[in-house]
């Protein structure tokens, strides 16, 4: 029997001290120049937000964002995960593999809070592209050219239009609908609806709009993906919601009328959720990792204040009511390092397509507890450093008002849950784990 080995690939390791000594000599002094650090210190909310613009990101902080990632983009660390054919070095001998994503995701968050790896909006060094990845599914080779290169090149920015007023977790009902429409003898559609929670759309060029085009209510049959200009009349942001961790960039839309040829459907028509799920099991098992990357973080710092702070002369460390909450969240994160890594190479060694049916739960099990065993991290180590903890000045309640949104985007934990639950009673026509798994045990 073969041995199983848990360490880090040298040439992973190798690339997480390049991606080390390159933030250490570009990135830092990015942000310690100008003032930048006040996006990141105690004034890193304010700094941020734009109040009196809708709460919208100020204009500075993202030229910032976009000036790191393209250092990043020039010293090849970007566009990892990309295949190569687009600047990237997804490869066969692994690297920009499911597998490395998790393990960098997890080391970039748990260096805390910098300009390296900012996930109030999915910032980081080495980028994340859900829209890239339902492009290179499901888009033609005009529609690849146009958004793929746009999107490399920064003139191209794409929102996801699937959540609506009414609808959430349940995309089968949503109630923006499309019917065809030819203009100008052109094939095309006329769009009407709503959607909500729609993040990017102040500097959007294009969006992702899912619309029932066919099918009742509650069938996953019948909904299409319809690419979207920006600029298309009747397309308006009505709102952007304000929300625990500011800014927001998470807009109300309303559709009226909006007609788009037959030529923007991305994908096949009425298979539209099948496009919605194309990046879903990627982008929750590295939103995974990062969360775990920062309860490490929370757990390090807390450790690291216990030993320092002595109250009444004695470090806070030697009290039991102390360790032991961290020692619980310190064993939680090196089990859960184990099934995440676990579950992203069993990713990787499979179709795309056969993740969903055969190891959902799994990337369910990880997203879900890690959002949550974050969240917990974080608040523990609020507690652990007393007033301070609850000041802005340390990091700790920006980590866990960020984070807490996890635990209802990406799939509620509820969602995550209710899967896990169907693999392992067999709900929903799924067979049963012992008998999906080739007899081995349900437990």
């Amino acid at each position: 029997m073969s041995t199983m080995n848990f360490s880090v690939p040298p040439d992973l390791q190798q690339y997480l001290n390049d991606l080390d000594d390159f933030i250490e000599k570009k990135i830092i002094p990015l942000q310690n120049r100008d003032d930048n650090n006040r996006f990141f210190d105690h004034r890193r909310e304010h700094a941020r937000t734009d109040w009196d613009n809708g709460g919208l990101p100020r204009k500075e902080w993202e030229d910032l964002l976009k000036a790191s990632k393209r250092l990043a983009d020039e010293a090849g660390f970007y566009r990892l995960s990309l295949p190569k054919e687009y600047g990237g070095q997804n490869s066969s001998d692994g690297r920009g593999s499911n597998l490395w994503m998790a393990v960098i995701r997890e080391h970039l968050a748990s260096k805390g809070l910098g300009l390296f790896n900012d996930l109030q909006n999915e910032h980081s060094m080495v980028g994340n592209f859900p829209d890239v990845v339902m492009l290179l599914h499901f888009g033609n080779q005009q529609q690849k050219e146009e958004l793929i290169r746009g999107r490399l090149a920064g003139k191209v920015r794409i929102t996801f239009g699937l959540t609506e007023p009414g609808h959430g977790s349940d995309a089968t009902h949503m109630a923006t609908r499309a019917r065809p429409e030819k203009r100008n003898g052109a094939d095309g559609y006329l769009l009407n609806g709503y959607k909500r929670w729609q993040t990017g759309m102040h500097a959007a060029t294009h969006c992702f709009i899912f619309a029932r085009t066919s099918g009742k209510d509650g069938e996953a049959k019948g909904i299409t993906c319809f690419i979207v200009p920006r600029d298309s009349p009747g397309l308006n942001a009505d709102s952007y919601e304000w929300t625990l961790n500011m800014p927001t960039d998470h807009a109300t839309v309303s559709i009226n009328d909006v007609w788009v040829p037959a030529t923007n459907v991305l994908g096949t028509p009425d298979h539209g959720l099948g496009v919605a799920q194309a990046f879903v099991h990627e982008n929750r098992i590295r939103q995974a990792a990062s969360s775990l990357g920062a309860a490490v973080y929370c757990v390090k710092q807390s450790v690291e204040y216990a030993n320092t702070r002595a109250p009444f002369g004695t470090p806070l460390s030697h009290n039991q009511g102390i360790q032991f909450p961290l020692v619980e969240l310190a064993t939680q994160c090196e089990m859960l390092r184990q099934l995440i890594r676990k579950t992203a190479l069993e990713m990787d060694s499979m179709p795309h397509v056969e993740v969903e049916k055969k190891i959902g739960d799994k990337v369910s099990m990880c997203n879900y507890w890690a959002n949550r065993l974050c969240c917990e991290a974080a608040d523990r180590a609020i507690q652990v450093h007393g007033g301070n903890g609850y000041s802005r000045h340390f990091p700790f309640e920006h980590i866990w008002r960020h984070h807490r949104r996890y635990r209802i985007t990406e799939g509620s934990e509820e969602i995550q849950m209710r899967k896990v639950a169907a693999y392992l009673f067999g709900f929903g026509g799924r067979k049963s784990l012992g008998d999906a798994r080739g007899g081995e045990s349900k437990l």
